[in-house]
């Protein structure tokens, strides 16, 4: 039976249609004929049975083209058949009735196709040769179909023993593909493409105290470049040289660092000089930096609008409904006196939400859950509507922010980063701060993210997690909104009577110039409500050796009679309160009373934070890091684990494991 269905088949598709029914009826008769089948009654009919569809007239309006054709083939195969035959292959036309069934639908999305003639370069007669408008598609597929009726009149099935394999010579019968329907893909996530951009830069070099002895920087307590390299270590590769911070790997984890008791001296400085453990003979200066911690009950109402990028670009799992849950969070943290508003930005900008109480949680989530990405991203439009609705509702002397969340793919509009920055800049001065919060990756711009967060006196993090979500905008909702301190700049001078050469770990895009740092017109980093920086030198002390050769022709200097042998530094530190224009100073002697005879012999937080720094430049290359590899990283940080009540460096001592395995792959980044 299934050989007797193919057979019809391939009569049905292998031969030319002809202009006219009674030529259907004979091509079809024939092949009944051929296969020893006399024609009954039912069969006479065939046109007729067919007529309307399979005609050479189009379809009348509003009937999908097929419907008939399947009609009459569910009609036709039922008179053509014998109960003899469906007893024997009923599973054969059962299928054949659906296929029938569902061939209006199918017909539906085929385009008309012209007949068949058996003579393509001589036409027949009395066949409109423009009743169809010819296609390549349609020539291209006619020309599959070599099947003439004449062929069909003559073959003769051969008949084979079930079970028997079949090894006839005729030629194979030509396969016409199968018509399918049409499918229409749903909106595909947005392709990541290997585009993510980040500001150049080299290792902080080596410096002789004899030629530069001041080096001056500016704070950063962004943590953006952690979740970045973590993400990367989690998709089992290394992350790009330029995408590790160094100060940003370390300045990820809090530190018990002593705290300041009172906001008039909004941080507390401490300062420890141990053995380095990159270099023989050399010694670290670290600088540990507490915040002030505000309670919540202590921090002024809040006037926040949200810039939600919903481009194109954002379409994908991590990057707008990650955003849309991570403002969820966020929003169980604020108070009801607090006020929200959206501006959303694609190929144009506008405001979703006008300022909202957060007491109407309801509505703002709402706005949320309905945003949707697509188009192109005019970031810089965004941008200006976002500070003009802050402007509308600012809180005098409260929290007056711009929360921009995006993957930083500015492609319409203001799109140049100095313009941005500019501008970003001179709203500074209005009171209102900005927040960057980046998300996704392979069309990421980092270096647009960090040029706007530290000219908007705001601060950038990396949401690569829900999780990390919650650690920016619950856990450490205080530092990310309360600013306690602005344009803090840290100035280390170094005793040429002790120290020969130094190097600043980490703050490349940092640097400051020496006049910069009494300079209150120039702006610095801030820090936040119960914010740790820390900061490390690695210095040569006078006599030991170092990185430099000495000078052929430079005459050694002597200590200053009057040098202060005791001291290996001076660390002053400039910065201002919220709202002051003119900066305050805190000065500290680092003298050798501070030192630490080991590194064993380190609080936990230090000894924590030099692993991070450790294994930050070891992911840059390890210049200046000796023969410390990663397992020296795990070991020192494992034991200088000591309270992780969130189990940030727990997940520290993975991601190095991972490092190592990834670097194992790329040799010349051991």
């Amino acid at each position: 039976m299934t050989d007797e269905l193919e057979h019809l088949r391939n009569a049905l598709q292998g031969s030319a249609p002809e202009p006219d029914g009674k030529a259907r009826d004979a091509a079809i008769a024939a092949a009944m004929a051929a296969h020893g089948e006399a024609a009954p009654e039912g069969r006479k009919n065939v046109s007729t049975t067919f007529q309307g569809s399979a005609s050479t007239d189009r379809p009348s309006k509003g009937t999908p083209r097929g419907a008939n054709l399947s009609g009459g083939l569910i009609e036709m195969l039922t008179k053509a058949f014998s109960w003899k035959h469906v007893a024997l292959g009923g599973a054969s036309l059962a299928a054949i009735a659906v296929a029938a069934i569902n061939l209006p639908r199918v017909m539906e999305n085929v385009p008309p196709m012209r007949p068949e003639i058996a003579n393509p370069a001589k036409p027949a007669k009395n066949t409109p040769s423009t009743a169809f408008p010819a296609t390549k598609a349609t020539d291209q597929h006619l020309a599959t179909r070599k099947a003439p009726v004449a062929e069909m009149k003559t073959r003769r099935l051969k008949r084979f023993p079930a079970g028997a394999q079949v090894m006839a010579a005729r030629p194979a019968p030509t396969v016409v593909a199968p018509m399918t329907t049409r499918e229409i893909p749903a909106s595909p996530a947005y392709v990541e493409q290997g585009r993510d951009r980040f500001t150049h830069f080299e290792d902080n070099p080596v410096k002789r105290v004899s030629e530069q002895p001041v080096s001056t920087f500016s704070i950063d307590v962004d943590t953006a470049s952690y979740a970045f390299v973590r993400r990367a270590l989690m998709e089992g590769h290394l992350p790009p040289r330029d995408a590790v911070r160094t100060e940003e790997i370390v300045n990820y984890f809090d530190y018990d660092y002593p705290a300041p008791s009172d906001r008039t001296k909004p941080f507390r400085a401490s300062v420890a000089v141990l053995p380095s453990p990159w270099r023989q003979g050399a010694k670290l200066l670290h600088i540990g930096i507490k915040g002030y911690d505000v309670k919540p009950a202590e921090r002024p109402p809040a006037n926040l609008v949200f810039l939600i990028d919903t481009s194109g670009s954002m379409h994908a799992p991590d990057k707008l409904p990650l955003l849309i849950r991570s403002f969820r969070l966020m929003l169980g943290q604020l108070r009801d006196d607090d006020t929200v508003a959206i501006v959303t930005y694609a190929g144009s900008a506008g405001t979703a939400l006008p300022p909202t109480p957060v007491k109407e949680r309801a509505k703002i989530l709402s706005v949320l859950e309905n945003l949707s990405a697509g188009g192109s991203t005019a970031g810089g439009e965004g941008i200006r509507q976002a500070y003009a609705l802050a402007e509308s509702a600012m809180k005098k002397g409260g929290i007056n922010r711009v929360i921009l969340a995006t993957d930083g793919d500015f492609n319409v509009g203001i799109r140049d980063p100095e313009q941005l920055k500019d501008f970003v800049a001179r709203k500074r001065a209005s009171g209102i701060t900005l927040t960057v919060l980046g998300f996704g990756r392979g069309n990421y711009n980092d270096r647009l993210m960090q040029a706007l967060a530290q000219n908007g006196n705001g601060n950038a993090h990396y949401i690569d997690t829900l999780n990390e979500a919650r650690k920016a905008l619950v856990d450490e909702l205080g530092g990310t909104l309360f600013t306690i301190a602005s344009d803090v700049k840290l100035q280390v001078e170094f005793n040429p009577a002790t120290v020969s050469e130094y190097r600043l770990v980490g703050y490349e895009t940092r640097r400051l110039k020496r006049e910069d740092f009494n300079n209150d017109r120039v702006d610095a980093g801030d820090i936040g409500a119960g914010h740790t920086v820390t900061a490390i030198y690695e210095f040569v002390p006078r006599g030991a050796r170092g990185w430099l050769d000495t000078s052929r022709y430079a005459t050694p200097s002597a200590p200053a009679k009057d040098a202060r042998t005791n001291e290996y530094a001076f660390l002053k530190i400039r910065y201002k309160l919220p709202g002051e224009k003119t900066s305050r100073l805190l000065t500290r002697p680092v003298t050798k009373r501070d030192e630490v005879k080991s590194l064993a012999e380190a609080p936990d937080s230090i000894r924590f934070s030099i692993a991070a720094a450790t294994f930050a430049q070891l992911l840059r290359g390890g210049k200046f890091t000796g023969s410390m590899n990663w397992d020296d990283v795990i070991a020192l940080a494992a034991d200088a684990r000591g309270r992780d009540p969130f189990g940030y460096r727990a997940e520290f001592l993975n991601l190095v494991r991972l490092a190592k395995s990834a670097a194992a792959m790329e040799p010349q980044r051991k």
